[in-house]
């Protein structure tokens, strides 16, 4: 069974050194590791967003060269960074094979993270569609874009406990 899985960030981990960790491993968590941040006095119970970060700092072993990866660390992501290991967390934790798959897919055919502005004099980019022509995401049409790199599957966020159920 496996219960590590490797990963890699969309736009990386910047340190204190301005050091760029991209590459990392999550393992799969425990009822531990859902259940311990709960007890946290800095937790105000199953919404608080700071649940999030502690328990992706508990199950990320390893992020670049970082020889511990602690609750700062992630509060530190860019925001693409947060949510795509919150879409690992969730498909490692929660989902099929299959959307395993989908989500590995997806970052692979994303394009990569903006890395400068356009040059000035660069050509205009490509032209707005015309009024006449249908939107290719006009679900009318039933047409869906295939330009779209990254597209997040159902789960947005660590599934939790529900209250009712305790």
């Amino acid at each position: 069974m496996q219960t590590k899985y490797d990963f890699t960030l969309p736009r990386g981990y910047v340190d204190a050194h301005g050091t760029v960790h991209r590459t990392g491993t999550m393992r799969l968590a425990t009822a531990r590791d859902e259940l311990e941040p709960l007890r946290d006095p800095m937790i105000d119970g199953p919404d608080d967003p700071r649940l999030t970060v502690v328990v992706l700092a508990r199950v990320v072993e390893r992020l670049g060269t970082m020889e511990l990866v602690t609750a700062r660390d992630i509060e530190g992501l860019f925001a693409v960074d947060l949510a795509f290991l919150q879409d690992f967390y969730g498909v490692i934790n929660f989902g099929s094979q299959a959307e395993y798959e989908e989500l590995m897919a997806a970052q692979s055919a994303s394009s990569g993270p903006v890395t400068a502005a356009p040059a000035l004099n660069a050509p205009a980019a490509a032209e707005e569609p015309s009024p006449a022509a249908p939107s290719a995401d006009d679900p009318a049409s039933g047409r869906v874009s295939s330009d779209v790199a990254y597209v997040r599957p159902g789960r947005s966020a660590i599934e939790e406990i529900p209250t009712d159920g305790r």
